[in-house]
């Protein structure tokens, strides 16, 4: 049965400027894979000012690699909504998190020009404890394909390059979901996927997950998997690194973004963008 839950609605309905951003258009934001599910917001806050709450400008300063904050629209929601578009720092998260159960914390962001989402897991604290104490940490998992055809484990993709595992007890993942590239959030909504609890196994037990308000999909960033998924523009199929689904209509879970701390800041690692390609 589906679950209730409510929608943080901002009370801005400020379209996106162009002071120094992108402008989202309506065809725009139609490529971007928003379909009729969306109407109830759309028609509310307008079909562009549903587009600025959740999607970044595109291209992005030549050079900066670093995570930006994305709290369009939700400055006075998000714990991070007084840092919009300001760098993300490690000491941000591990701040917020102190105010967690579970020991995480979460923010939407830009990063290059595309949405991401960056979860903080107290993993080096609580890695080896009891699973049963409600402190998430990541767990390296095997993984199957949409059509339950194993593809592999994380492992095998940390054996090939170590900066894939989440370091720093910081990961980012793409913020497009595999359903059909709507965006998911970190505490957009409010219910039992997203409650300040955890629960070990990459199941839909528990919260603390990543949830898409277009058709509920349900995303663990704790449960690191090997999967497949393919190229929107030439249908040719890739394996990745990413974290598990863990309920709804996507197909898979979502690729993660390897990261890098330069003297604190969050940096993405481009080396493996072709994971993104499924929303091409």
């Amino acid at each position: 049965m589906a679950k209730d839950y409510n929608l943080f609605v901002p009370e801005s309905k400020e379209i996106l400027s162009n002071a120094g951003e992108t402008v989202i258009n309506r065809r725009q934001f139609l490529r971007y894979g928003f379909n009729a599910a969306t109407g109830v917001l759309a028609a509310s806050l307008g079909v562009l000012g549903f587009a600025a709450i959740l999607l970044p400008p595109g291209g992005g300063s030549a050079g900066d690699l670093s995570v930006k904050f994305w709290a369009k629209g939700r400055e006075d929601t998000a714990w991070y909504g007084a840092k919009h578009l300001q760098s993300m720092t490690k000491e941000d998260f591990v701040a917020e998190a102190a105010n967690s159960n579970t020991g995480t914390s979460g923010a939407s962001g830009v990063w290059n020009g595309v949405p991401v989402v960056v979860t903080y897991v107290e993993d080096s604290k609580w890695q080896g404890s009891p699973t049963d104490n409600n402190k998430a940490r990541f767990q390296m998992m095997e993984g199957y394909d949409e059509s339950g055809k194993y593809i592999g484990h994380f492992e095998d993709m940390v054996a090939m390059d170590e900066r894939i595992y989440p370091s720093d007890d910081l990961i980012m993942v793409f913020g497009r979901c595999t359903h059909l590239c709507c965006i998911p959030g970190w505490q957009l909504v409010s219910n039992n996927y997203t409650d300040d609890s955890w629960t070990p196994g990459g199941t839909d037990d528990g919260g603390t997950k990543l949830f898409c308000i277009c058709h509920s999909s349900r995303f663990d960033t704790t449960a690191l998997e090997m999967n497949t998924n393919r190229n929107r523009s030439n249908g040719a199929t890739f394996t990745y690194a990413g974290v598990r689904k863990a309920g709804g209509p996507a197909p898979v879970g979502l690729p993660l973004i390897p990261i890098e701390l330069n003297n604190g800041v969050v940096e993405g690692i481009t080396d493996y963008v072709d994971w993104l390609t499924y929303c091409d």
